[in-house]
């Protein structure tokens, strides 16, 4: 692969403006600089380093965000800021898109990829990709509305009722919910159907993997084989 080329497929600019950083004397490969734009790289192992930052070569993105409240997951948002500004210009340019959305007001894991083949099969609800939340409700959790969301609630709009994976309670009014569909404002539609309210909501973990305790409210990491991986994974009953 020409350099000019693996740049722009990274995300850092037309091959015009690729061309100009390289013979500008701005980038290294794997440590050495290199002023020539058609010099051939082997993108196995390639690292390109642009402005003093490093970015190791990647066929496609997956990135894991720990999204803050306040964000909306909209390149256009309506009255809050785009969760895509707290992403670097690489990934954008590179065009990632929300793997399904949260809440401008829950926070947690949220996934953002270019593959569109990777997207569909997080989403889908018959790949079986389980969604783990926590809620805080407004009232005390009862046993009444814990079984509720364990075999199925009506909910407006839905031709059957919908049950949960999993529910547990945690204490008086925090309750842990296993999900395998991503439909609109779902915990919290399910939760009203019981009579309670949603005052706090957090995405703890999709399929086996959950949100790194290390990474803060903001910020964002890739996510490696093994992280896909565990992602991935259909979800597996406590008795199965």
């Amino acid at each position: 692969m020409k350099l000019y080329r693996a740049l722009q497929s990274q995300g850092f600019g037309s091959r015009k403006v690729c061309v100009a950083q390289v013979r500008a004397g701005a980038v290294e490969v794997n440590g050495v600089l290199c002023d020539d734009p058609e010099a051939e790289v082997d993108p196995a192992g390639l690292e390109l380093t642009l402005d003093g930052v490093t970015w190791s070569y990647r066929e496609k993105a997956y990135v894991l965000m720990h999204k803050p409240t306040g964000y909306e997951c909209s390149h256009h948002p309506s009255h809050h800021q785009s969760v895509f500004a707290l992403l670097p210009p690489p990934l954008l340019q590179r065009g990632v898109q929300c793997v399904g959305r949260l809440d401008q007001d829950t926070t947690g894991l949220l996934l953002f990829s270019d593959d569109g083949q990777f997207i569909h099969r997080m989403i889908s609800p018959k790949k079986g990709v389980a969604k783990v939340y926590r809620a805080v409700c407004a009232e005390t959790l009862s046993d009444g509305m814990l079984d509720a969301l364990r075999s199925g609630v009506q909910l407006n709009d839905e031709p059957a009722p919908i049950a949960a994976l999993a529910c547990e309670a945690l204490d008086e009014r925090t309750l842990r919910l296993t999900l395998a569909e991503g439909k609109y404002h779902q915990v919290k539609r399910m939760i009203a159907a019981t009579g309670n309210r949603v005052d706090s909501l957090h995405r703890e973990a999709i399929g086996d993997y959950a949100l790194p305790a290390s990474l803060m409210p903001g910020t964002w990491r890739w996510l490696e084989s093994d992280d896909l991986i565990q992602l991935e994974q259909p979800w597996r009953s406590a008795m199965s």
